[in-house]
């Protein structure tokens, strides 16, 4: 996958479009990731014991990775992602648009 947990990253579709948010999970299997304040959905929850009211919790869904583009917080602006090669032979992500080094 081109994302990785830590990284910045904007939507591009869907009804949170524009939103920008860091990456707190990676779900490679799925294709997902798991964006801060992105895709927030409402869950009932049983009371566990007795005397124990319900709750409405309130937490993040995975959203698929091609939904979301790497975005530069220096540029204030999405761009796909390349690979390079370092000077001392690292392979490392690079921003196509700014030309900045992710990794």
């Amino acid at each position: 996958m081109h994302i990785k947990k830590g990284d910045t990253v904007q939507i591009i579709t869907g009804k949170d479009k524009g939103k920008v948010g860091e990456v707190t999970a990676v779900l490679p299997k799925k294709s997902q990731v798991v964006v801060e304040g992105v895709n927030i959905r409402t869950k009932h929850v049983k009371p566990r014991q007795e005397g124990e009211s319900g709750q409405i919790v309130t937490s993040e869904f995975p959203v698929h990775s091609s939904n979301v583009m790497l975005y530069s917080t220096k540029e204030k602006v999405a761009s796909r992602v390349g690979h390079t090669f370092t000077d001392d032979g690292r392979k490392v992500r690079v921003l196509k648009k700014t030309g900045e080094i992710l990794d």
